[in-house]
């Protein structure tokens, strides 16, 4: 894990927090339309951000945590494509606020996380397929990356009892 700090990473007040909605499914005698992303229509979004790079992350099993990462300036958009996850974010400067989102096949969402949040995912289910978009390119993204504890703000992981 590379050394951390939240002056190094630019982390201030953000005027955009991570956010999720439901993604629209079309579905009809052909199958199932799932549209993970349109940077146009989303009013939240700043209006020059463009992908420059989408791929796909895949668990065998359940309970396998990635994360927490975190970015400077990459703005990253996940939804999952198969299986179901539980998604945290929080800003290490206010780690007390936690942002919490579940997606799944069944009901998609997609979470949409700014630059300067520690993120990451557990899968709910084994063989869960997370589909994930970014404003970076992989070299840019290793060279904006930090890498942190897992459980440097306590199990955030942990499906709780309710």
């Amino acid at each position: 894990m590379k050394n951390f700090s939240c002056r190094q990473y630019g982390i201030m007040k953000k005027s955009i927090s991570p956010y999720s909605y439901t993604i629209n499914v079309s579905s009809d005698d052909r199958g199932v339309f799932v549209p993970m992303l349109n940077l146009v229509s989303d009013p939240k979004l700043p209006k020059n951000l463009s992908l420059k790079r989408v791929y796909y992350v895949y668990n065998y099993g359940r309970g396998v945590i990635r994360g927490f990462h975190l970015h400077k300036k990459e703005w990253k958009f996940f939804t999952v494509a198969s299986g179901a996850a539980k998604f945290v974010a929080l800003n290490p400067k206010n780690p007390k606020v936690v942002f919490t989102f579940t997606s799944s096949s069944r009901s998609p969402q997609l979470i949409v996380i700014p630059p300067g949040y520690a993120n990451g995912w557990v899968s709910l289910e084994d063989n869960t397929i997370l589909l994930c978009g970014s404003t970076s390119s992989l070299q840019e993204s290793l060279r904006d990356d930090a890498r942190l504890d897992p459980l440097a703000w306590g199990n955030v992981w942990e499906v709780k009892p309710r």
